[in-house]
């Protein structure tokens, strides 16, 4: 599948890749919390020569962030040995990629969600075009933002935001894009991925 990045923008998947390996970690994970394990894959699609990330939006049949735009992803389950695995597979049944078709480039920093979950998201090239195979009661949508629109500082905002638990944070909020918002962890995500590869 590189090949078929040749000709996708700038960025290549190698230098992709070294950027991922030389991320950070993030801040230690809040005493007293328990958390369930979770991933979700930040997939990245070559489409017209331009790099994209690959987004979904919920339906408001699931249990947690119903209607909201997310990566593909969920909880860890017994037979998941890593991170990865348990995003390639929530993958596969969210969307229908199967593990075979996903280039894993690497990981970002884990960190703790306001909803109870410890995330990794694992960074991962997808095919495209696709025939997506969505799963009617969790994915709604499917779609693609350009990472050229993405690291446009000028298209997202950071606003303070008093949590549930009375702790206050800058949540991070994107413009919107073709009717579609992009926020809170998944837009978290989407920044953290532009600062590992220095495009934010």
């Amino acid at each position: 599948m590189n090949r078929l990045w040749n000709n996708c923008g700038s960025l290549t998947v190698d230098q992709i890749r070294v950027r991922l390996v030389d991320t950070q970690p993030s801040g230690q994970v809040p005493s007293g919390l328990s958390l369930r394990h979770a991933a979700v894959l930040v997939p990245l699609v070559c489409d017209s020569g331009e790099i994209n990330l690959l987004y979904t939006r919920r339906t408001d049949l699931v249990r947690n962030h119903k209607g909201q735009v997310s990566f593909p992803g969920g909880s860890m389950e017994p037979q998941d040995a890593s991170y990865d695995e348990t995003a390639l597979r929530e993958t596969f049944e969210e969307i229908g990629v199967h593990p075979s078709e996903i280039c894993v480039l690497g990981q970002l920093p884990i960190f703790p969600t306001i909803t109870g979950f410890l995330v990794c998201p694992v960074v991962g090239l997808i095919p495209w075009p696709f025939d997506f195979r969505l799963s009617l009661e969790e994915v709604s949508r499917v779609f693609t933002v350009p990472l050229k629109w993405l690291a446009d500082a000028s298209n997202r905002q950071e606003k303070g935001v008093t949590l549930p638990d009375g702790r206050y944070e800058n949540v991070v909020f994107f413009n919107s894009y073709e009717g579609e918002n992009v926020w809170g962890a998944t837009a978290r995500i989407t920044l953290q991925f532009l600062k590992s590869i220095d495009l934010a």
